[in-house]
């Protein structure tokens, strides 16, 4: 039986220990934190997502948690809608996309493996291209070593050497609200080098993110974020007083520069640990699903590293791209090129907006 570690148990190297699991390898995931969790934020899981999802073999489950009658689209900070989401045809011609708190993706993710395949509280300090893993519980070996061990990847050493990550430019504050308000409108609103967003979840609370320009490692509270937004429109200053603030999240916003490679001898890089991308597309968890299908079906295979190298990297490059550029342009924050982008927003038909997600969401395993 062939053997893998993989490095970081989070959304990739969970969908990637069950991949593999599933085509007869032995799996250990090494995760460094004491417990497999994540607070206070949510994921969007657009179709791509769900058919990797479906390979794994949970994504009746998943699409359990989505919403069934929803709206979406971007306003002005006035409320003022600047494009409208068909959603009805989005359905039908993509499918329903899931919003879910991601502790509750990783707890389906983590209830399919078997019980002795996780391991918690164990650090990696290096990977080497011969299958060895250096951790502090000693050291292991595998056939396969898989690095989903985030942005800051120590795995990813043994492939590129130091790569380091960029910063966008802008800083996020994540939160998951419990109120009263009732929404089913799903969406963005962008101001002036400022954004927030709203997603509600299908247990009745709301997940939502705030975003704006500020120089790297910016430090702030909530009570920063509430003045910025006190004046938008309704439901956001609304859900800012109802956050907790021990259940918000504050990261800066970055993305990798494009990686020569994937793959070097037995080691394998998915996720954030091969294409870290801002979060202007939702695409970051869904492309780490996908990667994690695409190397279970390959690694077993001859050549197959090669193979998936060829397969994942210019797919998951380009999004990363285009996920750089929308972010550009909704954190633009001079008035005059602001007033452009709002106009042009206005006047693009839904039609170009669907032909624009089809590269991205056609995915199939």
């Amino acid at each position: 039986m062939p053997t893998a570690i993989v490095v970081g148990g989070g959304i990739g190297g969970l969908a990637a220990a069950l991949a593999l699991a599933g085509r007869g390898w032995d799996v250990q995931v090494l995760e460094r934190a004491p417990e497999v969790a994540e607070v206070g934020s949510g994921i969007s899981l657009w179709s791509n997502a769900l058919r990797a999802l479906d390979a794994l073999g949970v994504g009746d489950t998943v699409r359990a948690q989505g919403m069934a009658e929803v709206s979406a689209g971007i306003r002005d900070d006035r409320g003022r809608w600047l494009s409208r989401t068909d959603v009805a045809t989005l359905r039908e011609r993509f499918g329903a996309p899931v919003v879910i708190h991601r502790a509750r993706l990783l707890d389906i993710l983590r209830t399919a493996l078997p019980e002795s395949v996780v391991h918690t509280g164990i650090s990696v300090r290096e990977a080497t291209a011969d299958g060895t893993v250096g951790h502090s519980a000693g050291t292991s070996s595998a056939d396969l070593i898989v690095g989903a061990d985030g942005i800051r990847s120590v795995v990813r050493r043994a492939v590129c050497g130091e790569v380091a990550p960029r910063y966008a430019g802008y800083t996020a504050w994540r939160t998951v609200v419990d109120t009263e308000e009732q929404l089913t409108e799903f969406g963005e609103t962008w101001g002036r080098g400022t954004r927030f967003g709203i997603a509600p979840l299908a247990d009745g609370r709301i997940y939502c993110f705030a975003v704006y320009n500020a120089p790297e490692n910016t430090t702030g509270g909530l009570t920063e974020v509430r003045d910025r937004f006190a004046n938008w429109h309704h439901p956001i200053p609304t859900l800012l007083s109802a956050a907790d603030p021990k259940m918000v999240l504050h990261n800066d916003i970055y993305d990798l520069p494009a990686l020569p490679t994937f793959t070097a001898g037995r080691i394998a890089l998915l996720g954030d640990a091969a294409h870290a991308m801002t979060p202007n597309l939702g695409q970051g968890g869904c492309q780490a699903l996908e990667d994690a299908v695409v190397l279970g079906r390959l690694a077993g295979e001859p050549d197959g590293l090669a193979r998936y190298d060829r397969e994942r990297r210019p797919r998951t490059q380009m999004i990363t791209h285009r996920s750089a550029r929308i972010g550009a342009v909704a954190q633009l924050s001079a008035r005059p090129l602001v007033a452009i982008r709002n106009t042009a927003l206005r006047l693009t038909p839904t039609s170009v907006q669907l032909r624009s997600m089809a590269e991205v969401l056609d995915w199939t395993s």
